[in-house]
């Protein structure tokens, strides 16, 4: 029976391209591994726990099945040449196929042939990914530690730039953020924050703590007055990372049962919310303002004073800007906003609150129409004459009809009817039936 043989010439192999020396490749490594790794270390090691652990973005394409197009852990070849993963090739044939899937040759014989050295080439390439994985954990739990400890000693400069390199490494390394906490590095850079707390140290040190798993009683001491300020601050002053860090760590705060709404109910901290959803030069700042205004705007005691702050005109001013998901939170915030008295006036004085509102119906998602639909609602329940009048100007009946017409759930078209008949009540039949032409709505 013809067997696979990769293509040698005096004891080399050929893989894409480059030449790899076989005897070379399992003493010393392969495919750009590092030496001192020999095969029968590899060997010790379970191949399926290494590939799930490194989960590597970039692995040699002679590695990889051409079926699962994953890693190959028991390779075998066909007679017609080409290596898949044993599984695969068996699960290929178990559905009646008799053809070699990449070529799709018929076969002449259906025998699967171990590939062993690829096997061994793979395990070893593995296995050496999996030391410098290991080596790299080790180093960063120890640059950890020896940061915290440098802390304790520095200030000033010092104290900032081992603030940065904690940050670098705490990024990368799930190990060092281990250490970190583990360590009580999270009480250590709690302190820093305060009343006197300098800019450059309060960014550095937020960049550290959003990258933790902060425990219950970590955040509890980040709630402090002092403590909550010097964020604020910080997310009033810093750069476009350092404000969403800060949101960030405000979202994470939330999420305690100890949290206490009065931490959010600050005039400062709204005003830097809405001054990073506001910024066009900052896009990247929108998802994450948005997600955390629309996270403290749940709570009833704050929507007054996020109305306060000028929040409506802001937000439907900002709306032509934004992508999907944001324009859903923005319409979220309005309809929320739209509950208390204050938010209604705002709408109503807010001249192109209701012509933006009418245009997002039908054209973004479901989830859009549904708050556009309730904040219009609020708006004409309250104000019949004035908002009907300049809802159904703006095209509103015939953007209802369509809601009605859409596949949209069975409340939200319940809730469209009943505006559209609201609306009708201010106009003749004659004069209302010319209002609903869908020419408008396609304009």
């Amino acid at each position: 029976m013809p067997m696979f043989q990769p293509s040698k010439k005096d004891g080399f192999v050929k893989f894409e391209g480059s030449v790899l020396d076989l005897d070379t490749a399992v003493k010393d490594g392969v495919l750009g591994g590092v030496g001192g790794c020999g095969g029968v270390i590899g060997e010790k090691m379970d191949l399926k726990k290494m590939i799930e652990e490194l989960n590597l973005p970039e692995i040699p394409s002679v590695f990889i099945c051409p079926i699962s197009l994953e890693p190959m852990q028991d390779p075998v070849t066909l007679c017609t040449g080409q290596t898949y993963e044993k599984s695969n090739i068996l699960k290929w044939f178990s559905l009646g196929h008799y053809t070699c899937p990449t070529t799709m040759q018929e076969l002449w014989d259906d025998t699967v042939t171990p590939n062993k050295t690829l096997h061994h080439l793979i395990h070893t390439w593995f296995s050496q990914k999996h030391v410098q994985m290991k080596k790299r954990s080790e180093d960063a739990f120890g640059r950890a530690s020896e940061f915290l400890t440098t802390l304790k000693k520095v200030k000033g400069q010092a104290r900032i730039q081992t603030l940065k390199e904690l940050k670098q490494v705490v990024a990368k390394h799930s190990t060092a953020r281990k250490a970190v906490v583990d360590e009580g590095g999270v009480a250590l850079l709690s302190s820093l924050l305060g009343p006197v707390t300098s800019y450059a140290v309060g960014s550095e040190v937020i960049a550290v703590l959003v990258n933790l798993t902060l425990s219950s009683e970590s955040k509890t001491t980040l709630m402090q007055p002092a403590k909550v300020s010097s964020i604020v601050d910080i997310l009033n002053e810093g750069s476009i990372e350092t404000k969403v860090n800060c949101v960030h760590l405000i979202e994470t705060l939330m999420e305690e049962k100890d949290f206490r709404i009065e931490i959010v109910s600050s005039h400062s901290l709204l005003v830097a919310l809405m001054r990073l959803v506001r910024d066009k030069r900052h896009p990247n700042g929108h998802l994450p303002g948005l997600g955390l205004l629309k996270l403290i705007s749940t709570y009833k005691q704050v929507r007054s004073l996020i109305v306060s702050i000028g929040a409506i005109p802001q937000l439907v001013e900002i709306i032509p800007f934004l992508n999907q998901e944001c324009v859903e939170l923005a319409l979220f915030v309005l309809d929320v906003l739209s509950s208390v008295p204050e938010g209604r006036q705002s709408l109503k004085d807010c001249s192109n609150a209701i012509p933006v509102m009418v245009k997002l119906l039908m054209r973004i998602s479901e989830n859009c129409t549904e708050y556009a639909l309730s904040t219009l609602w609020s708006l004409c329940k309250l104000y019949p004459v004035e908002c009907s009048l300049r809802a159904v100007d703006a095209g509103l009946a015939a953007k209802l009809l369509l809601v009605i017409q859409s596949g949209c759930s069975p409340v939200l078209k319940q809730r469209a009817a009943e505006l559209l008949k609201l609306c009708s009540q201010n106009y003749s039949d004659t004069i209302f039936i010319s209002k609903c032409k869908l020419t408008r709505t396609i304009q």
